[in-house]
């Protein structure tokens, strides 16, 4: 069945507001469908979703690569910081160049080698909620999803003084380009500012490090560049990288989150009575709404996909919002359940670039919630308040989120 009753405009502010509800009505209609205004095809149903994502032979992530296909010299030479450090990326390249980052980084981000670092991660959160009592009414995204995985990553990345308000801000101009908003006509423009800003900003410390190695990624990936495994153009977009998805994502996930609980307190008051639930409760709030919404792919050649003829060369808005709520893979897919089980839902993807940082983000997310819950009551919207999201393709953040918080005792 073909959509008519859809808009194909997924900027507008019903959709960015409630994703959800459109890819329900997308996937009901017109699973993989093609989408005129944005010129490409859009995957919601769960099985389609996975089966992309897996098949790392016919549907490539070189995001730049096409990207300059679609430019003229000119426009790339405009955007020249862009292709600089993204194309290096790990996140957009395909085989081999992909998988020579992967494995260098993996063993430091599996779930064994992260839980060295939960007791530090712990009294991160701590100290953050304290901060956020003392307050009683604190902009949650600001001053409590954010501090927790900045302060995180800056401590792996051996560098806890760097200055997070410029990062943030940086970071912001960055995800101009890489969450896809299309609502800003110089999105480009605006990316290379806080490409080149973050770059002018870590390019001394990676100098300092190769001076004076430490125990830390940085450290990490010039030993790799000495004995020839990387280039110093992938240890700087790698330092890029880590420094802006090791926080922005995870940020997104612990504010979803706890909107997600302000929702539904009877969950929250479900883990509060049983903490055994963490694990299960976290997996749930990245299925019901997850930081990223949708990644995109590229067809390598002519494939079927759901029944429909994709050419080479088009690209693909593969939806994880739309397949973590089929109701063919999950029951009662638009209610939230800490006590899902299974629950094999795809908000860090699937396949050879499933995020690196997925067991880090776990354990941030499992002592955030754990730390709030026996700190704290459920947080409360303070009255008045008009969410907002951030216009964007692929990520699910909210704009500010001002809530009262109160202490257990």
């Amino acid at each position: 069945m073909e959509v008519t009753n859809l808009s194909d405009d997924l900027m507008t502010k019903e959709v960015i507001a409630d994703p959800h509800g459109y890819y329900r009505q997308l996937r009901a209609a017109d699973p993989v469908h093609y989408n005129e205004r944005w010129g490409g095809w859009i995957l919601t149903a769960y099985q389609d979703v996975v089966d992309v994502l897996r098949d790392a032979n016919r549907f490539s992530s070189d995001r730049m690569g096409f990207l300059a296909q679609e430019l003229s010299q000119e426009e790339q030479e405009l955007i020249a910081p862009i292709f600089k450090i993204l194309s290096y990326w790990m996140v957009f390249r395909d085989p081999p160049e992909h998988t020579t980052i992967r494995l260098l980084l993996n063993k430091h981000f599996t779930p064994l080698a992260i839980e060295r670092y939960r007791p530090m991660v712990k009294k991160i959160v701590q100290k953050t909620i304290q901060k956020s009592i003392a307050k009683g009414q604190i902009d949650f995204i600001k001053d409590f999803a954010y501090e927790i995985p900045m302060s995180v990553i800056l401590e792996l990345l051996g560098a806890p003084d760097l200055d997070r308000d410029k990062i943030k801000e940086w970071s912001e101009k960055i995800g101009v380009f890489f969450f896809i908003k299309a609502d800003e006509p110089r999105r480009r423009e605006i990316a290379c500012e806080g490409i080149n800003e973050l770059v002018d900003y870590l390019t001394p410390l990676i100098e300092q490090r190769r001076e004076r190695p430490g125990i830390d990624l940085i450290s990490l990936l010039i030993s790799a560049e000495e004995a020839g495994s990387l280039t110093y153009n992938d240890v700087l977009a790698t330092c890029v990288l880590l420094v802006f998805g090791g926080h922005e994502t995870t940020m997104n996930l612990i504010a979803n989150g706890t909107l997600a609980f302000m929702q539904h307190p009877d969950q929250w008051e479900k883990l509060q009575k049983d903490p055994s639930l963490l694990k299960k409760a976290v997996e749930e709030l990245l299925r019901y709404d997850g930081s990223v919404k949708s990644t995109v792919r590229w067809a390598k050649e002519d494939v079927m996909v759901g029944g429909k003829q994709i050419k080479k060369g088009e690209r693909l808005l593969v939806s994880l919002s739309g397949a973590n709520r089929d109701p063919q893979q999950f029951n009662n897919p638009d209610g939230l359940d800490i006590t899902r089980d299974p629950n094999l839902h795809v908000a860090f993807a699937h396949g050879i670039h499933v995020c690196l940082g997925a067991s880090l983000a776990r354990m941030e997310v499992e002592e955030s919630f754990l730390g709030m819950i026996s700190m704290l009551k459920c947080p409360k919207m303070i009255p008045g308040t008009d969410l907002s999201y951030y216009p964007s393709l692929v990520h699910r953040a909210i704009k500010e989120l001002p809530v009262i918080l109160e202490p257990i005792n």
